[in-house]
């Protein structure tokens, strides 16, 4: 335990909400510009610093003193996982992105020039996989895109709060990077409140509403609120559950402990439950070592003294946890806290993927042998799953059929609920990291999905 956490002293007694409380501690973060100021970087050569400077230039970088002293081991840099999770690393650029932004800031280039060029790159890196801005936002009776919601899939409505499109850290791998760079054509977000309770109240066929970001905890609990205590009345019966994706509990768990509304907001988790909603926090867990901070076991036992359920899911990402035993660890870790091993998802092919990305087959092998160490408790995590535009395909495993060796294929969430649990194969290919690598097993032309897909995506962009 660091110095700074064994200096802390308990707030509230042990009995409230199941967790002994810390005192608040200040929430110092850092950006591009202040790199040269991070004291534990002063240990890099100058090379390695610019290195970072160029990359930060494109893809956003943010992190804060809590995951700076409590969950990297500077004797282990770069190799240590949560410093490649929240430090730039040149490699995060291809050669070519790299070396254009890199002679603009060697030179000093005009400041035009410089946002021009790190604009073009963006453009290249797939802002937004899976069709999220063409196919995922609905739009009102008059045609005009409800900014801020995406209904992908039947059930499920995610709601991107203007008010938490930031997290507390960035991660270097972020599938919504595009959400931070200060793009406002890049961004989804909504502060309308009334323009989420309208679409609800409309499609009772929604049962889960799944806030993400960003990260929603790092509005204040006054405007979360505003979101989620109407739905509290009996015209929003349907919705069921209530899920909050957030990697708070990771990089600034005193969320939940000593900050200024974290009473209010254990109240507001605690209101919601009792009302009979199922609150879910999705949280994002890339490593153990996220797990075994005091702060964090903290915040988990308050937030499960709510009656909300913690459910932990992350990407498979070479450099970070491409390793059975770390996930086998990280699944076992959250079983004891009582979390719930929820997804290993496949890195979406967006931003750095090139410098994160697993083939499918060692996905899937990764996979495999974690699950081979754990109890029938840690067996709840599916995967490895790619979040596709046609939906959640789930790598289920890699078989021979007829003398054909195939990966086994089905979907876990689908655009049409009709192709979700139909198994179907693809080729084997040991390099592909991604379904539109795949091609059909069998001699078959298409996906017995695709005419139909296709059909959706038409009308979609007819739309757009």
């Amino acid at each position: 335990m660091s110095a700074q956490m064994q200096a802390l002293k308990p707030r509230w007694p042990i009995t409230q909400a199941g967790a002994d409380l810390l005192e608040p501690v200040p929430f110092k973060v850092y950006t591009q510009r202040d790199i040269d100021r991070i004291a534990q970087l002063t240990k890099l050569s100058a090379e390695q610093r610019f290195e970072m400077k160029v990359v930060s230039s494109v893809l956003p970088f943010r992190v804060n003193q809590y995951v700076i002293d409590e969950l990297i081991d500077w004797d282990n840099i770069p190799a240590d996982p949560i410093f490649q999770l929240t430090f730039p690393q040149r490699g995060m650029l291809s050669a070519a992105h790299f070396e254009r932004i890199a002679d603009l800031l060697r030179r000093e280039a005009d400041k035009a020039e410089l946002e021009q060029a790190v604009a073009d790159v963006r453009h290249e890196l797939n802002p937004h996989p899976a069709d999220q801005m063409e196919m995922n936002m609905p739009r009102d009776d008059e045609g005009h895109r409800l900014d801020g919601i995406q209904h992908k899939y039947r059930e499920t409505v995610l709601f991107f709060p203007s008010q938490g499109q930031t997290c507390h850290s960035y991660c270097t791998f972020c599938f919504r990077w595009a959400q931070f760079v200060g793009d406002k054509e890049l961004r989804i977000a909504s502060s309308e409140a009334e323009t989420l309770h309208d679409y609800l109240r409309s499609h009772t066929e929604v049962t889960d509403l799944l806030f993400t970001g960003g990260d929603p905890m790092v509005m204040k609990t006054r405007h979360l609120r505003d979101y989620l205590e109407p739905l509290l009345k009996p015209e929003f019966d349907h919705i069921q559950t209530i899920r909050i994706g957030s990697k708070a509990l990771t990089f600034w768990p005193h969320r939940f402990l000593g900050a200024d509304d974290a009473d209010d907001l254990i109240r507001l988790l605690t209101q919601l439950v009792e009302s009979g909603k199922h609150v879910a926090l999705m949280a994002h867990y890339n490593h153990w070592k996220e797990l075994e901070t005091e702060a964090a076991q903290a915040a988990i036992r308050r937030i499960r003294g709510t009656g909300a359920v913690i459910r932990g899911q992350g990407p498979l990402l070479a450099h970070i946890n491409d390793d059975a035993a770390v996930w086998a660890r990280l699944w076992k870790t959250q079983v004891k806290l009582g979390i719930v091993p929820y997804y290993m998802f496949a890195e979406r092919d967006t931003g750095a993927r090139e410098y994160f990305e697993v083939p499918l087959a060692r996905a899937w092998q990764i996979y495999r042998e974690a699950m081979q160490q754990v109890s029938g408790l840690g067996r709840t995590a599916r995967g490895p799953s790619m979040s596709a535009s046609p939906g959640k395909v789930e790598i289920q495993g890699v078989a021979e059929i007829a003398g054909e060796k195939v990966f086994v294929l089905r979907f876990i969430q689908g655009r049409n609920p009709d192709w979700v649990q139909r198994p179907f194969f693809a080729k084997y290919d040991d390099k592909a990291t991604w379904l539109h690598h795949l091609k059909p097993a069998f001699g078959e032309e298409k996906w017995f999905w695709e005419d139909e897909y296709e059909a959706i995506r038409t009308e979609k962009l007819a739309v757009a």
